[in-house]
This record gives structure tokens, C-alpha cells and sequence, in this order.
């Protein structure tokens, strides 16, 4: 079983869906969980839509904060926009996803958003499974 931290600024959008769909693509083969450096209050609304359209529900997952033993839990980091501002430890698999921060986009770009991410986390979680 690998673990898998995904990582983004805000922990409101882009994360968030790559945590809910890995979970889903990896069918508990593998464990996920997702922080931002500087978590924002609540998820995205236009990122909670998105994601209810393929079943998954967002709308009461809290936003947290990047702590150190995030890093230290995880197998592989995953990070998508947070540049700099995201730990780095030796020994760990780190993989940085360039993907558009979603907030404040019309339904149609978080979706393709969204969808690239699924792409990803599916290819993620198959190689972990090999």
C-alpha cells in the first residue's frame, strides 16, 4: 500500500479532487490525503458542482493546512502549483502536476480540469498497484 499526499495552495480545489479521485481510482489499494500552504476557508463551490456531477460530494470538506508529518506520512507528494512553498524530503517520490487553478473558472475549464486530473490519478494509481 502506497500513500499519496496531494498538495496545492489552497487545498480548495485542485487537491481536493485529486484526493477524492485517486481514492476512487486506487479502490483501497492505496491511501490519500491533501493539504495547502495556505489553506483557503471551503472548498471552491465551482469545484464541489464539478465534482458532484461525477458523485462525489466536497461540499463539507475543510480546507487544512500543510504540516510537516503530512510529508513524512507520505510515499509519494503530488504537488500542483505550490512551487517553493512545499516541503521537500529526501526519499520521497515527488511527481508536480502543472494544472490551472480552478477557482473563479466557468464550469466548462474545472471541468476539463477535473478530468485531466482523473487521468492522472487513474495512471497514478495503476503504476502504484504494478
Amino acid at each position: 500500500m502506497s500513500r499519496v499526499l496531494f498538495v496545492c495552495v489552497r487545498n480548495a480545489g485542485r487537491s481536493q479532487m485529486a484526493e477524492a479521485l485517486f481514492t476512487a481510482a486506487s479502490e483501497g489499494r492505496h491511501e490519500a490525503r491533501s493539504a495547502g500552504t495556505a489553506p483557503a476557508e471551503h472548498v471552491h463551490p465551482e469545484v464541489v458542482a464539478a465534482m458532484r456531477e461525477l458523485g462525489f460530494e466536497l461540499g463539507s470538506h475543510v480546507p487544512r493546512k500543510l504540516e510537516p508529518a503530512d510529508a513524512e506520512w507520505a510515499d509519494v507528494v503530488v504537488t500542483m502549483g505550490c512551487g517553493e512553498e512545499c516541503p521537500y524530503l529526501p526519499g520521497k517520490r515527488y511527481v508536480d502536476w502543472e494544472l490551472d487553478d480552478p477557482h473563479g473558472l466557468p464550469p466548462e475549464d474545472v471541468r476539463r480540469i477535473r478530468d485531466g486530473i482523473a487521468e492522472r490519478t487513474k495512471a497514478l494509481a495503476g503504476e502504484l498497484a504494478s
